[in-house]
């Protein structure tokens, strides 16, 4: 019965494109980001990191973050495992471990039965059986539209406590999964995505960042984040003024799902609203050499990949434990150089 209901149509948004805009969130934020009035509170919400961290006295800390958000896909068993997978990848941006997950959920009661939301929770529950996770509980609310996430805590080794500002200049720049899913979620939501293309975002989506949780040990990876709705740009801004550094791109080097695929669906103008939202944000803290640049830097990823900054003395050793861990064709797609006018330029 519940393979009918196609719960992308029941959303006004998708993924990680549901994020409030970067410079709306700013404003929501002004005069109330400074509050770290606990000494033990390691990581806040002064640098826009992934996860909180609170040191628990014993030489591990404590990590604690949620997210959410509205249907990507249709099928819900697909949008519970990517909403869990995206949920938990925070605290693998962190260099940490997960230890807990509990669910978050909004349900149009009026409109979807319960047991779609179940197919949900179902697939929620596999992701966090794959990452060695509970699925605990949580808590629900009858709202418009469906929605559907993790409040996840996980630990770390304050030494192997990674977070997104720590880039030097020299280092270089790694992002672990193609961009582009912002791109094929949206021909989906307009009926455009062709059979034979179906599981190419999917793929990307579902495949957890368990990576982040073993960089965590290498002292020699200065800065870590995951790339979601602010675009490889926004969140690649965000490590740069973090670091106060600034980054250097090349444009050709950047890993996309399916290069000819994607160009094929943005010829059908298959590009997300989070799109504009975002260089309406931040587009002036970056320059690029074709405006036709922006369709990928600034596409709204769900669920992506993992971004490093490397020390440039390290690079041979990183991507040998890169291949090792099933990265066999990680490439650098950029370097950290001195602090400029604009934090992002690609050439």
């Amino acid at each position: 019965m519940e393979m009918n209901y196609k719960l992308t149509q029941y959303s006004h948004g998708a993924g990680c494109g549901c994020k409030i805009s970067p410079a709306t969130l700013d404003k929501i934020l002004e005069g109330s980001v400074k509050n770290n009035f606990n000494p033990a509170l390691l990581v806040g919400n002064e640098e826009r990191d992934d996860a909180a961290v609170l040191d628990l006295g014993d030489g591990t800390a404590l990590i604690s973050t949620t997210d959410f958000f509205m249907p990507i896909v249709d099928d819900p068993f697909d949008f519970g495992r990517i909403a869990a997978v995206n949920a938990i990848s925070d605290v693998y941006a962190m260099g940490g471990t997960p230890i807990l997950a509990i669910a978050i959920l909004g349900w149009p009661i009026d409109k979807l039965p319960p047991e779609v939301a179940g197919k949900v929770i179902d697939g929620a529950k596999e992701v966090c059986k794959l990452a060695g996770i509970p699925l605990a509980g949580g808590h629900s609310i009858d709202s418009p539209e469906p929605i559907f996430g993790l409040a996840v805590n996980g630990r770390v080794r304050i030494e192997n406590l990674k977070k997104n500002g720590g880039a030097k200049t020299g280092d270089f720049l790694f992002l672990t999964k193609g961009l582009g899913v912002g791109i094929l979620t949206t021909a989906q939501k307009k009926d455009l995505l062709l059979s034979d293309h179906a599981n190419i975002a999917l793929e990307s989506m579902t495949k957890l960042n368990i990576f982040g949780e073993k960089v965590g040990a290498l002292s020699y990876v200065h800065a870590l984040t995951d790339v979601t709705g602010f675009g490889l740009a926004g969140h690649l801004t965000e490590m740069m003024e973090a670091s106060n550094t600034s980054a250097r791109i090349e444009f050709e080097a950047i890993p996309v799902l399916n290069k000819e695929i994607i160009n094929y669906y943005l010829e059908k103008g298959c590009i997300p609203g989070g799109t504009k939202r975002n260089y309406a944000s931040y587009g002036h803290k970056i320059e690029v050499s074709a405006d036709s640049q922006l369709n990928i830097l600034c596409d709204p990823q769900t669920s992506g990949g993992l971004l490093m900054a490397v020390d440039k003395l390290h690079i041979e050793e990183f991507i040998l434990f890169a291949n090792e861990n099933g990265f066999q064709n990680l490439k650098p797609i950029g370097t950290v150089i001195d602090e400029q006018i604009k934090r992002v330029s690609v050439s």
